[in-house]
């Protein structure tokens, strides 16, 4: 087998669910549908017929072209990179993006914190010090004046934000809603957490 390579052939796709399965949905796009593996966020809160977005790449190997998609172009290009260190394959970058998004990943990694990633199934203390030290000029680090929480959030308020209109809302009432849920929630609320509560908002409201 040829060595695992990423090419932007398909870099963004819009359309229908057409079907939601277990680890994947499929997005149908002018008569076409398109197998797309993505998070379980992004499964659980996506309804069949809703209009989607998703900032996606695809993994070619010499026996299959796999495409990845994603609310948000952070999520995308932290697969990205994770991708790029050595033993880490879509499977386990795809686990990552699941148990933490992107602003949560920066803040381990800048924070030197192996435990966090060790709640990534497959991923144990020796793998989380390897990862850590790989990513370390990779992602963007916390800066050391100014409080790790603080920072997290307005990552997270944004990235929450751009899954919703990823996900079919208008951008004003994404926002509205996501400020409301921090209101309610904390500032320290984690992306997974702003997101999973700010749909239910949304879904009451239908």
């Amino acid at each position: 087998m040829f060595p695992l390579e990423r090419q932007a052939v398909i870099s963004f796709l819009s359309g229908t669910v057409h079907r939601i399965a277990a680890d994947h949905l499929v997005i149908l796009t002018y008569g076409v549908g398109r197998r797309v593996n993505v998070t379980p966020d992004t499964l659980s809160n996506t309804r069949h017929g809703a209009d989607i977005e998703l900032v996606t790449t695809l993994v070619v190997r010499e026996d299959s072209m796999t495409l990845f998609g994603f609310g948000t172009e952070d999520e995308n290009h932290t697969f990205e990179v994770l991708l790029s260190i050595s033993g880490i394959g879509p499977r386990l970058a795809m686990a990552i993006l699941s148990v933490m998004g992107p602003g949560e990943l920066a803040a381990a990694i800048s924070n030197q914190d192996a435990n966090a990633l060790t709640r990534v199934p497959g991923i144990g203390k020796k793998g989380a010090s390897r990862i850590i030290l790989e990513l370390e000029n990779k992602l963007p680090k916390l800066s050391a004046s100014e409080p790790g929480p603080q920072l997290s959030f307005g990552g997270a308020n944004q990235q929450v934000v751009d899954a919703l209109v990823g996900l079919g809302w208008k951008e004003a009432q994404a926002a509205d809603v996501v400020q409301e849920v921090v209101n309610d929630l904390g500032q320290n609320a984690g992306t997974s957490a702003l997101l999973k509560a700010s749909l239910k908002v949304l879904g009451a409201r239908k």
